[in-house]
């Protein structure tokens, strides 16, 4: 996948940067080329995936306390 960003007449090459970062960052490349950086076990990934539910759900449980009051 490869992404373009192409600077208009009269567009800085400044904005054309931050405009690709952007274009970057919303695709999601960074996150997966540091996901991919080095081999996680399966089960390690299961355990991380359980172990921020868990979080979540903490969190859900204490904002809702939290409103009824």
């Amino acid at each position: 996948m490869s992404l373009k960003v192409e600077v208009r007449k009269g567009q800085s090459v400044e904005k054309a940067i931050s405009i690709f970062k952007k274009k970057v960052k919303q695709s999601g490349i960074l996150m997966e080329y540091r996901d991919r950086q080095f081999y996680v076990k399966p089960s390690a990934i299961k355990r991380e995936k359980r172990n921020k539910a868990i979080l979540r759900n903490k969190y859900k449980i204490l904002k809702e306390k939290e409103q009824d009051k």
